[in-house]
Protein backbone atom coordinates (compact mmCIF):
# COMPACT_ATOMS: atom_id res chain seq x y z
CA UNK A 1 0.00 0.00 0.00
CA UNK A 2 1.20 3.27 -0.79
CA UNK A 3 1.12 5.46 2.58
CA UNK A 4 0.68 8.48 0.41
CA UNK A 5 -1.92 7.75 -2.21
CA UNK A 6 -5.40 8.44 -1.33
CA UNK A 7 -8.80 6.69 -0.76
CA UNK A 8 -11.55 8.13 -2.78
CA UNK A 9 -14.96 7.73 -1.04
CA UNK A 10 -18.22 8.57 -3.39
CA UNK A 11 -21.07 9.49 -1.41
CA UNK A 12 -18.84 10.37 1.25
CA UNK A 13 -21.31 13.17 3.52
CA UNK A 14 -24.26 10.24 3.60
CA UNK A 15 -25.37 7.67 6.15
CA UNK A 16 -22.89 5.18 5.49
CA UNK A 17 -20.24 7.29 3.85
CA UNK A 18 -19.65 9.50 6.88
CA UNK A 19 -19.18 6.51 9.49
CA UNK A 20 -16.46 5.15 6.92
CA UNK A 21 -15.33 8.13 6.17
CA UNK A 22 -14.43 8.99 10.14
CA UNK A 23 -12.78 5.04 10.23
CA UNK A 24 -10.75 5.69 7.61
CA UNK A 25 -9.12 9.08 8.69
CA UNK A 26 -8.67 6.77 12.15
CA UNK A 27 -6.82 4.73 10.47
CA UNK A 28 -4.29 7.12 9.39
CA UNK A 29 -5.75 6.98 5.54
CA UNK A 30 -5.37 10.26 3.46
CA UNK A 31 -9.29 10.49 2.66
CA UNK A 32 -10.67 12.17 -0.64
CA UNK A 33 -14.67 12.70 -0.53
CA UNK A 34 -16.62 13.35 -3.95
CA UNK A 35 -20.25 14.41 -3.23
CA UNK A 36 -22.84 16.44 -5.43
CA UNK A 37 -22.94 20.10 -5.50
CA UNK A 38 -24.93 21.22 -2.29
CA UNK A 39 -24.40 18.87 0.07
CA UNK A 40 -23.35 19.56 3.76
CA UNK A 41 -19.96 17.96 4.23
CA UNK A 42 -18.82 20.20 7.69
CA UNK A 43 -19.45 16.81 9.80
CA UNK A 44 -16.67 15.28 7.72
CA UNK A 45 -13.14 15.52 9.63
CA UNK A 46 -11.66 18.39 8.95
CA UNK A 47 -8.51 16.60 6.88
CA UNK A 48 -10.52 15.21 4.99
CA UNK A 49 -10.43 16.32 1.18
CA UNK A 50 -13.66 17.33 -0.21
CA UNK A 51 -14.84 17.55 -3.95
CA UNK A 52 -17.89 18.28 -5.29
CA UNK A 53 -19.43 17.08 -8.50
CA UNK A 54 -21.53 14.99 -10.32
CA UNK A 55 -21.06 11.50 -11.10
CA UNK A 56 -23.36 11.67 -14.13
CA UNK A 57 -20.42 13.94 -15.21
CA UNK A 58 -17.06 11.78 -16.08
CA UNK A 59 -14.71 15.25 -15.82
CA UNK A 60 -15.63 15.39 -11.80
CA UNK A 61 -15.08 11.52 -11.38
CA UNK A 62 -11.50 11.81 -13.39
CA UNK A 63 -10.40 14.87 -11.35
CA UNK A 64 -11.45 13.37 -7.93
CA UNK A 65 -9.41 10.00 -8.90
CA UNK A 66 -6.08 12.24 -9.30
CA UNK A 67 -3.50 10.60 -6.77
CA UNK A 68 -5.81 7.86 -5.48
CA UNK A 69 -5.47 3.88 -5.43
CA UNK A 70 -8.44 2.39 -4.00
CA UNK A 71 -12.31 3.51 -4.47
CA UNK A 72 -15.29 2.95 -1.94
CA UNK A 73 -18.25 3.67 -4.40
CA UNK A 74 -21.56 4.69 -2.57
CA UNK A 75 -22.97 7.77 -4.21
CA UNK A 76 -26.61 6.95 -5.49
CA UNK A 77 -30.25 7.76 -4.55
CA UNK A 78 -31.29 5.44 -1.36
CA UNK A 79 -34.77 6.49 -1.90
CA UNK A 80 -37.44 4.28 -3.09
CA UNK A 81 -39.12 7.45 -4.88
CA UNK A 82 -37.92 10.01 -7.18
CA UNK A 83 -38.78 12.78 -9.72
CA UNK A 84 -38.33 12.30 -12.27
CA UNK A 85 -38.06 8.48 -12.53
CA UNK A 86 -34.83 8.22 -14.85
CA UNK A 87 -32.71 9.87 -11.66
CA UNK A 88 -32.46 6.42 -11.00
CA UNK A 89 -30.59 4.99 -13.75
CA UNK A 90 -28.70 7.87 -14.21
CA UNK A 91 -27.30 8.10 -10.84
CA UNK A 92 -27.56 4.96 -9.76
CA UNK A 93 -26.54 2.92 -12.89
CA UNK A 94 -24.59 5.23 -15.29
CA UNK A 95 -22.87 7.03 -12.35
CA UNK A 96 -21.74 3.69 -11.05
CA UNK A 97 -20.83 2.82 -14.35
CA UNK A 98 -18.52 5.95 -14.45
CA UNK A 99 -16.94 5.83 -11.42
CA UNK A 100 -15.70 2.05 -12.06
CA UNK A 101 -14.71 2.53 -15.45
CA UNK A 102 -12.78 5.80 -14.74
CA UNK A 103 -11.15 4.60 -11.70
CA UNK A 104 -9.95 1.53 -13.89
CA UNK A 105 -8.70 3.93 -16.56
CA UNK A 106 -6.36 5.31 -13.57
CA UNK A 107 -5.23 2.15 -12.49
CA UNK A 108 -6.47 2.18 -9.28
CA UNK A 109 -5.28 -1.00 -7.21
CA UNK A 110 -8.76 -1.67 -5.96
CA UNK A 111 -12.61 -0.91 -6.31
CA UNK A 112 -15.53 -1.51 -3.50
CA UNK A 113 -18.64 -1.30 -5.09
CA UNK A 114 -21.64 -0.67 -2.88
CA UNK A 115 -25.11 -2.46 -4.22
CA UNK A 116 -27.89 -3.03 -1.77
CA UNK A 117 -30.16 -6.03 0.01
CA UNK A 118 -33.04 -5.10 -2.03
CA UNK A 119 -32.33 -6.65 -5.27
CA UNK A 120 -31.45 -10.30 -4.02
CA UNK A 121 -34.94 -10.90 -3.07
CA UNK A 122 -37.25 -13.01 -5.01
CA UNK A 123 -40.85 -13.31 -5.78
CA UNK A 124 -41.18 -17.04 -4.36
CA UNK A 125 -38.07 -17.17 -1.34
CA UNK A 126 -38.18 -19.73 0.88
CA UNK A 127 -34.62 -20.18 2.18
CA UNK A 128 -32.66 -17.58 3.61
CA UNK A 129 -30.83 -15.25 1.55
CA UNK A 130 -27.19 -15.68 1.39
CA UNK A 131 -24.64 -13.83 -0.86
CA UNK A 132 -24.72 -16.36 -3.65
CA UNK A 133 -28.17 -15.74 -4.37
CA UNK A 134 -28.92 -15.71 -8.32
CA UNK A 135 -31.76 -12.89 -9.16
CA UNK A 136 -33.05 -12.54 -12.77
CA UNK A 137 -33.80 -9.20 -14.46
CA UNK A 138 -37.70 -9.52 -14.39
CA UNK A 139 -37.94 -10.57 -10.53
CA UNK A 140 -36.40 -7.07 -9.73
CA UNK A 141 -38.90 -5.03 -8.15
CA UNK A 142 -39.57 -0.80 -9.55
CA UNK A 143 -37.00 1.57 -10.51
CA UNK A 144 -34.42 2.07 -7.58
CA UNK A 145 -33.98 -1.65 -7.21
CA UNK A 146 -33.52 -2.33 -11.42
CA UNK A 147 -31.22 0.76 -11.15
CA UNK A 148 -29.42 -1.23 -8.53
CA UNK A 149 -29.22 -4.24 -10.17
CA UNK A 150 -27.69 -2.99 -13.70
CA UNK A 151 -24.86 -1.33 -11.33
CA UNK A 152 -24.24 -4.40 -9.78
CA UNK A 153 -24.36 -6.59 -12.80
CA UNK A 154 -21.78 -4.13 -14.71
CA UNK A 155 -19.62 -4.35 -11.59
CA UNK A 156 -19.50 -8.53 -11.75
CA UNK A 157 -19.20 -8.44 -15.24
CA UNK A 158 -15.76 -6.43 -14.86
CA UNK A 159 -14.47 -8.21 -12.27
CA UNK A 160 -14.81 -11.35 -14.97
CA UNK A 161 -13.03 -9.79 -16.93
CA UNK A 162 -10.09 -9.47 -14.60
CA UNK A 163 -11.13 -5.60 -12.90
CA UNK A 164 -10.02 -5.28 -8.72
CA UNK A 165 -13.89 -5.18 -8.03
CA UNK A 166 -15.44 -5.93 -4.93
CA UNK A 167 -19.33 -5.43 -4.16
CA UNK A 168 -20.99 -5.46 -1.06
CA UNK A 169 -24.95 -5.55 0.06
CA UNK A 170 -25.14 -3.94 3.27
CA UNK A 171 -29.15 -4.93 4.65
CA UNK A 172 -30.80 -1.72 6.34
CA UNK A 173 -28.45 0.50 7.90
CA UNK A 174 -29.63 1.48 11.28
CA UNK A 175 -27.85 3.74 14.06
CA UNK A 176 -26.98 7.61 14.47
CA UNK A 177 -25.89 9.96 12.09
CA UNK A 178 -28.73 9.29 8.99
CA UNK A 179 -28.57 13.24 8.42
CA UNK A 180 -30.58 12.16 4.80
CA UNK A 181 -33.33 10.64 6.66
CA UNK A 182 -33.45 6.98 4.69
CA UNK A 183 -36.44 5.13 4.63
CA UNK A 184 -35.40 2.88 7.77
CA UNK A 185 -34.08 6.10 9.60
CA UNK A 186 -37.90 7.87 8.50
CA UNK A 187 -39.68 4.69 9.63
CA UNK A 188 -38.04 4.74 13.55
CA UNK A 189 -38.31 8.48 13.55
CA UNK A 190 -42.02 8.55 13.03
CA UNK A 191 -42.40 6.27 15.02
CA UNK A 192 -40.44 8.21 18.20
CA UNK A 193 -42.42 10.88 17.25
CA UNK A 194 -46.11 9.30 17.41
CA UNK A 195 -46.51 8.98 13.99
CA UNK A 196 -46.59 5.52 13.07
CA UNK A 197 -48.86 3.23 15.10
CA UNK A 198 -49.41 1.35 12.63
CA UNK A 199 -47.29 -1.55 11.05
CA UNK A 200 -47.26 -3.99 7.89
CA UNK A 201 -46.76 -7.84 8.13
CA UNK A 202 -42.80 -7.68 7.35
CA UNK A 203 -39.68 -8.61 7.91
CA UNK A 204 -36.45 -6.88 7.59
CA UNK A 205 -32.89 -7.48 8.23
CA UNK A 206 -31.05 -4.46 10.43
CA UNK A 207 -27.68 -4.22 11.09
CA UNK A 208 -25.90 -0.75 12.63
CA UNK A 209 -24.81 1.28 10.33
CA UNK A 210 -21.19 1.97 11.84
CA UNK A 211 -20.63 -1.91 11.66
CA UNK A 212 -21.58 -1.76 7.76
CA UNK A 213 -18.54 0.61 7.19
CA UNK A 214 -16.17 -1.60 9.47
CA UNK A 215 -17.31 -4.28 7.06
CA UNK A 216 -16.34 -2.40 3.83
CA UNK A 217 -12.75 -1.94 5.17
CA UNK A 218 -12.40 -5.06 5.90
CA UNK A 219 -13.94 -6.34 2.48
CA UNK A 220 -11.68 -3.57 1.00
CA UNK A 221 -8.65 -5.22 2.68
CA UNK A 222 -9.03 -8.92 2.81
CA UNK A 223 -12.28 -9.70 0.04
CA UNK A 224 -11.71 -11.09 -3.48
CA UNK A 225 -12.46 -9.13 -6.49
CA UNK A 226 -15.69 -10.53 -8.03
CA UNK A 227 -17.07 -11.49 -4.90
CA UNK A 228 -20.81 -10.36 -3.63
CA UNK A 229 -19.98 -9.74 0.39
CA UNK A 230 -23.36 -9.77 2.39
CA UNK A 231 -23.36 -6.85 5.31
CA UNK A 232 -26.32 -7.89 7.55
CA UNK A 233 -27.27 -8.66 11.16
CA UNK A 234 -31.02 -9.48 12.76
CA UNK A 235 -33.96 -10.34 10.84
CA UNK A 236 -36.61 -8.67 12.95
CA UNK A 237 -40.29 -8.41 11.83
CA UNK A 238 -41.38 -4.33 11.93
CA UNK A 239 -43.65 -4.94 14.75
CA UNK A 240 -40.45 -6.79 16.83
CA UNK A 241 -38.54 -3.06 15.92
CA UNK A 242 -41.70 -0.96 17.03
CA UNK A 243 -41.96 -2.76 20.19
CA UNK A 244 -38.21 -2.74 20.68
CA UNK A 245 -38.52 1.00 19.87
CA UNK A 246 -41.96 1.43 22.11
CA UNK A 247 -39.24 -0.27 25.04
CA UNK A 248 -36.70 2.11 24.37
CA UNK A 249 -39.12 5.45 24.07
CA UNK A 250 -42.13 4.51 26.83
CA UNK A 251 -44.56 4.80 24.02
CA UNK A 252 -47.12 2.35 23.58
CA UNK A 253 -46.36 -0.38 21.65
CA UNK A 254 -48.39 -0.72 17.93
CA UNK A 255 -51.64 -2.28 17.40
CA UNK A 256 -53.19 -2.15 14.43
CA UNK A 257 -51.72 -4.06 11.49
CA UNK A 258 -52.50 -2.38 8.25
CA UNK A 259 -54.15 -5.05 5.64
CA UNK A 260 -51.62 -5.49 2.50
CA UNK A 261 -54.43 -4.25 0.20
CA UNK A 262 -54.91 -1.08 1.85
CA UNK A 263 -51.15 -0.29 2.43
CA UNK A 264 -50.55 -0.73 -1.53
CA UNK A 265 -53.57 1.43 -2.23
CA UNK A 266 -52.59 4.32 -0.06
CA UNK A 267 -48.66 4.35 -1.60
CA UNK A 268 -50.33 3.93 -4.77
CA UNK A 269 -52.29 7.27 -4.25
CA UNK A 270 -49.17 9.05 -2.52
CA UNK A 271 -46.82 8.23 -5.58
CA UNK A 272 -49.48 9.77 -8.22
CA UNK A 273 -49.83 12.64 -5.78
CA UNK A 274 -46.23 13.15 -5.71
CA UNK A 275 -45.72 12.13 -9.46
CA UNK A 276 -48.19 15.08 -10.26
CA UNK A 277 -48.18 17.91 -7.90
CA UNK A 278 -45.54 17.68 -5.05
CA UNK A 279 -42.52 16.13 -6.46
CA UNK A 280 -41.53 15.27 -2.76
CA UNK A 281 -41.01 11.97 -0.97
CA UNK A 282 -44.34 10.58 -0.43
CA UNK A 283 -45.18 8.86 3.12
CA UNK A 284 -45.27 5.32 1.02
CA UNK A 285 -44.19 4.07 -2.03
CA UNK A 286 -44.81 1.00 -4.29
CA UNK A 287 -41.42 -0.32 -4.36
CA UNK A 288 -41.62 -0.07 -0.18
CA UNK A 289 -44.65 -1.74 0.02
CA UNK A 290 -44.34 -4.56 -2.83
CA UNK A 291 -41.33 -5.51 -0.89
CA UNK A 292 -43.10 -6.75 2.33
CA UNK A 293 -44.42 -9.48 0.16
CA UNK A 294 -40.71 -10.95 -0.16
CA UNK A 295 -39.28 -12.71 2.67
CA UNK A 296 -36.05 -10.45 3.45
CA UNK A 297 -34.58 -13.23 5.82
CA UNK A 298 -30.64 -12.82 5.34
CA UNK A 299 -27.86 -14.91 6.69
CA UNK A 300 -24.89 -13.24 6.06
CA UNK A 301 -22.62 -15.67 8.40
CA UNK A 302 -20.63 -16.82 5.85
CA UNK A 303 -19.79 -13.11 5.08
CA UNK A 304 -18.65 -12.10 8.45
CA UNK A 305 -17.07 -15.22 9.39
CA UNK A 306 -14.61 -14.52 6.39
CA UNK A 307 -14.50 -10.54 7.57
CA UNK A 308 -14.50 -11.91 11.55
CA UNK A 309 -17.29 -9.16 11.47
CA UNK A 310 -19.66 -9.19 14.90
CA UNK A 311 -21.68 -6.80 14.67
CA UNK A 312 -23.37 -5.65 17.76
CA UNK A 313 -27.08 -5.85 18.68
CA UNK A 314 -29.50 -4.22 16.82
CA UNK A 315 -31.29 -2.36 20.31
CA UNK A 316 -28.18 -1.00 20.65
CA UNK A 317 -28.24 0.51 17.17
CA UNK A 318 -32.00 1.88 18.15
CA UNK A 319 -30.75 3.27 21.09
CA UNK A 320 -28.30 5.36 19.66
CA UNK A 321 -30.77 6.00 16.57
CA UNK A 322 -32.63 8.08 19.60
CA UNK A 323 -30.04 9.57 21.67
CA UNK A 324 -29.43 11.00 17.70
CA UNK A 325 -32.10 12.47 17.14
CA UNK A 326 -32.52 14.28 20.26
CA UNK A 327 -28.97 15.43 19.77
CA UNK A 328 -30.00 17.15 16.11
CA UNK A 329 -33.26 18.74 17.96
CA UNK A 330 -35.42 16.30 15.22
CA UNK A 331 -36.62 14.47 18.50
CA UNK A 332 -37.52 16.73 21.57
CA UNK A 333 -38.67 14.77 25.18
CA UNK A 334 -42.49 16.24 24.58
CA UNK A 335 -42.63 13.97 21.57
CA UNK A 336 -42.53 11.20 23.85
Amino acid sequence: MTSRSWVLVTGGAGFIGSHLVSQLVACGERVRVLERPGVTCDHLPASVDVHFGDIREREYIRKALQGCDRVYHLAANPQLWTWPKSLFRQVNYLGAVHVMEEALAQGVRRILHTSTESILTRARQHQPIREDQVVPPDDVLGPYCRSKYLAERHAFTLARLGAPILIVNPTLPVGPGDRGCSPPTRMILDFCRGKRREYLDAELNLIDVRDVATGMIRVMELGIPGRRYLLGNENLSIRQVFVELARLTGLPEPRWKVPYSVALLAACLSEIIADVWTKRIPAATLTGVQLTRRRMHFDASASLAELQLSPRPVRESLRDAIAWFHEVGWLSQSSQ
